[in-house]
């Protein structure tokens, strides 16, 4: 049989804490991985709220600039500029003053707010600046008729909006849509009167188009928060791996004896009750060996407990090697004396394994001066096996126990398997 570092409940325990660990890992994982994501969805809606809010407050600035320059031109009762090719008599105008001529000959014709509006859009969009125009859900002139979404944000205009602006991206790019409402002064009644409009009545709006928008970059921004996000990850699983590692090597040190590396007395405590009640479940057999080495008190005295120690680790090493099934199991039971489990075992294959362990012992011939009829270093075994499905687990290990004090009163080296009607020694009998 291979060393016992580690017991075989133990592993499997090992194996359950692994995939908790895994489970939990996952867990923690997930977790992680959707807080990444709901705070790059929270940075994300906030950049592009960001975003959209720097183009409403410019096309609300560009907005306001041309509502001035409209209320400086009604101002001054409309102006008067030159009649040209590219600035002709507004045919909507109802005025006898509408056209004059100068003392000079030169022609001029007013240009009222709408008329002025048009023009500027036209020369803001040559210089591919922003384009604006002036429309009515009720337009004097037919070219203003709003188009679709103007349409939409004019009747919202109507349920109190004060303005409106989208993101929209088509075949030649993204652009920002800006529109607010124009509210009618009695200035603007000259041209309006007759549509029934009446002083801060909404008469129509000016939409603002802010073209060629920089869409935003979402990858730099989604790579970010990916680079975040795996690093949390390793770290995550770093620190995880080391934490269940440290938490196994003291759940390994906490059912391991120091000296031998073998199990434990607490290990053999939980394993003795798993066996015993295994063995009750299937109605299988179930020994246990107790083993003791004779005189270990004269071998300290005599050598030193530096050389017991040693002696301590060389008969566990030898008992490991004994034993040649997997299930079979060995413990350091405190002191000198050590106890061992074997399951599927009845009283002549435990004696069996008894009896080879002692002779392997002697085989050492590790010197033992202490020892009056040996001279070297031997044990005395006890062999008790379950004999009743009334037993309770302490019962098999006060068997193996009255055995062996019986092996030592009887000359040690040897074993002995208890019986029924065997009288009770004590430990100070055989001291």
């Amino acid at each position: 049989m291979s060393k016992i570092d580690i017991p075989s409940w133990i592993k499997e325990s090992e194996r359950k804490t692994i995939i908790d660990t895994k489970r939990d890992v996952t867990i923690i994982v997930i977790v992680w991985v959707l807080l990444i994501a709901i705070a790059f969805s929270i940075n994300l809606s906030g950049a592009i709220k960001e975003k959209t809010q720097t183009l409403m407050q410019t096309a609300r600035v560009i907005f306001q600039e041309i509502v001035i320059t409209r209320e400086w031109n009604s101002g001054h009762d409309w102006v008067y500029v030159p009649i040209t090719d590219k600035t002709q008599p507004n045919p909507y105008i109802i005025s006898p003053h509408r056209d004059i001529t100068a003392e000079t000959g030169l022609k001029l014709t007013q240009i009222n707010p709408a008329y002025m509006t048009r023009q500027l859009s036209e020369i803001s969009s040559k210089s591919h600046g922003p384009k604006f125009r002036i429309t009515s859900l009720n337009p004097i002139r037919p070219e203003n008729k709003p188009t679709e979404w103007e349409q939409k944000a004019l009747k919202l205009f109507k349920n109190n909006a004060q303005e409106v602006g989208v993101l929209i991206k088509d075949e030649s790019g993204n652009h920002f849509i800006y529109m607010a409402p124009l509210i009618t002064k009695s200035e603007c009644l000259v041209c309006h009167v007759e549509q029934g409009y009446q002083v801060d009545d909404i008469r129509g709006g000016i939409s603002v188009i802010l073209s060629s928008i920089t869409p935003f970059k979402i990858m730099p921004l989604a790579l970010g928060y990916i680079a975040i996000g795996i690093c949390g990850v390793f770290i995550i699983v770093v620190f995880v791996g080391k934490l269940d590692k440290a938490y196994r090597e003291l759940r390994k040190q906490s059912v391991t004896d120091p000296l031998t590396q073998i199990p434990n007395r607490r290990d053999f405590t939980m394993h003795i009750i798993q066996e015993f009640n295994r063995s009750k479940r299937e109605g299988s057999k179930l020994s246990i060996l107790m083993c003791d080495i004779d005189n270990f008190k004269a071998y300290n005295d005599t050598y030193g407990h530096k050389r017991g120690d040693e002696c301590l680790q060389i008969v566990a090493k030898v008992i490991e090697q004994t034993l040649n099934r997997p299930a079979d199991f060995c413990t350091r039971y405190g002191g000198e004396e050590f106890i061992l489990i074997l399951p599927h075992t009845d009283i002549d294959g435990a004696a069996h394994v008894a009896e080879k362990m002692r002779q392997n012992i002697v085989k050492l011939s590790v010197a033992h001066e202490g020892s009056p009829n040996h001279k070297i270093v031997t044990l005395s075994l006890g062999v008790g096996t379950c004999s009743s499905l009334d037993m309770v687990y302490e019962d098999l290990i006060k068997k193996a126990d009255i055995a062996l004090y019986k092996a030592k009163a009887n000359g040690r080296n040897r074993i002995e398997i208890f019986q029924e009607h065997l009288p009770e020694q004590t430990k100070e009998d055989n001291e």
